[in-house]
């Protein structure tokens, strides 16, 4: 296993800046816009919700052209946050929202299918009254940044449809960004749940200043060991969210398959939604987990549900959730490589907040996800291991194809001698160099004995790759529509598949591979 050095950037794909979001989302706009409905009476009472529209058939409703972000203008513009990751549709929640223009709307789209358009407007607000709030402040030995700004909005989600939402910031002078809000499932028993991964999210958030990974000055020695939802997200609001989970949302609804939504956080609060559960798919970039999150995946799991990991560096860290409890947990603490100085760390090993391979209670993530993570940054062609194997179905490649830089900029390897929940099939087997150092990227699949399917795909780009080629995301990599074409079907194939139930019992099981590929 090679060295996993801890002081790494904030990675997993390019910033979104402006420019290059507006070019995302000029390719999106397909047709005409649906007609707003009207703005509440009072913004801030409890009944600010006659903007919204009835439930409906999500995937075939007429769909939003006008969904996509205009310029974000300076930092201080507009910004804001909700006070809650997910609500339950009809659970009340507040905006607390900044800016140095006179007044702003908010809209709320639902991302979806919506014949091509990829959003719908939800629910749009009257105007409000705009202020600039304070700067962030900074707590403290964990150097938590936090905004704290008074509620400006408070909004009822009653007949929003579950699912993954930007609610637009729209100031008077043109200047636009984006808070993202998950409408929640109650139950996913007979549904594939996708999880969205906002510890993951504000881990690498830089507003204020700073993150997991830096502080104001750049430096890893003195980055935040604890980080809080109570902020905005920096850049357009939204980055992680559009560059590692949209694409997969769209295509999800754009098969029709019974869909619910939950975040990482919830399922660490309240295993509910994975009851019963045909599958759970973990996006892009889901590294942060808390031990609670990772039991409930993995009892999951255990009880046939299906898993699918769609990207890299998943469950790497250990976190806790603190402060809050009527409200949801507000900060994500993760000490790293300064564990010893986490405050459980003499008293309760197992919660110590640090990588999950590592002491004091090592735990290694491929005991759920059949891989580890290896390293970053690479840029690789993914290479076809198992061509006849049924996730590839349909997609005409050969064993030994390649498709150039689809493994990047972290990935996960099998490492014979780790912890696996039992014999694995690798079916892409990906050589690459990493810090001058060769190695490889697996994708690799595991059955269990209650039926269960499980899937990495081994690159952190798997996601991005559903729009390689379109110029949607501003960048591909690299990465081009013949990959497209190959991404999408085989997640067309896993996700069709895992959304019958346990896949072992509707597609041929794991044939165990490793010794014959690394010779063990």
């Amino acid at each position: 296993m090679a060295a996993v050095p801890d002081p790494t950037p904030s990675r997993g794909g390019p910033g979104l800046g402006r420019r290059r979001f507006v070019t995302v989302c000029a390719g999106l706009g397909l047709g005409t816009a649906a007609a707003c409905t009207a703005a509440p009476s009072h913004p801030h009472s409890p009944a600010a919700r006659d903007g919204r529209l009835r439930p409906e058939s999500e995937r075939d409703a007429p769909g939003s052209a006008d969904w996509r972000l205009g310029p974000t203008g300076p930092a201080d513009a507009v910004a804001g946050y909700t006070d809650r990751v997910s609500v339950i549709p009809g659970e009340h929640f507040g905006l607390h929202v900044s800016t140095t223009a006179a007044s702003f709307r908010v809209s709320a789209f639902r991302v979806g299918w919506y014949g091509g358009r990829q959003a719908r407007r939800i629910w749009t607000s009257q105007r409000v009254p705009g202020r600039a709030r304070p700067a962030a402040r900074i707590l403290g030995a964990t150097r938590t940044v936090r905004a704290d700004w008074p509620l400006t909005l408070t909004v009822d989600s009653a007949g929003w449809p579950e699912g993954a939402y930007l609610l637009r910031l729209e100031a008077d002078g043109g200047h636009q960004r984006y808070v993202p809000l998950i409408v929640r499932s109650a139950e996913g028993a007979g549904r594939t749940v996708l999880l969205h991964a906002p510890a993951t999210w504000q881990a690498y958030n830089r507003w204020g200043g700073s993150s997991l990974y830096a502080g104001a000055s750049g430096a890893y020695a003195t980055r935040s060991l604890a980080v809080s939802f109570d902020r905005p997200y920096d850049g357009v609001g939204a980055e992680k969210f559009l560059v590692y989970e949209w694409a997969l949302v769209v295509l999800a609804e754009r098969l029709g398959i019974p869909l619910a939504y939950s975040t990482g956080v919830d399922v660490h609060r309240d295993p509910g939604v994975l009851r019963g559960a045909r599958a759970v798919v973990c996006l892009g970039h889901d590294e942060y987990w808390t031990p609670q999150q990772r039991a409930r995946v993995t009892a999951a799991r255990d009880a046939g549900t299906n898993i699918a990991f769609l990207g890299a560096n998943t469950c790497f860290r250990r976190v806790r959730l603190e402060d809050g409890e009527d409200a949801g947990d507000r900060t994500v603490v993760c000490y790293k490589s300064d564990s010893r100085a986490d405050p459980l760390y003499g008293s309760r090993p197992a919660q110590v907040t640090t990588d999950y391979r590592l002491p004091p209670a090592p735990d290694p993530e491929s005991s759920l996800t059949g891989v580890l993570y290896e390293g970053y940054p690479v840029d690789a062609p993914l290479v076809v291991r198992t061509a006849d194997h049924w996730l590839y179905e349909g997609t005409g490649v050969r064993s030994g194809e390649g498709f150039a830089h689809l493994v990047g900029v972290e990935y996960d390897r099998v490492t014979p001698g780790a912890p696996t929940p039992g014999p694995l099939e690798i079916t892409a087997h990906s050589p690459l160099v990493c810090g001058g150092r060769p190695g490889h990227s697996d994708s690799a699949y595991y059955t269990t004995p209650a039926g269960a399917g499980v899937f990495a795909t081994g690159t952190m780009r798997w996601v991005e790759g559903l729009v390689a080629g379109t110029g949607l995301l501003g960048r591909d990599h690299g990465m081009d529509v013949r990959t497209r074409a190959f991404v999408t079907r085989t997640t067309e194939n896993l996700l069709r598949t895992f959304a019958q139930g346990p896949a072992a019992r509707h597609a041929p099981p794991a044939r165990a591979n490793v010794p014959e590929v690394y010779g063990t």
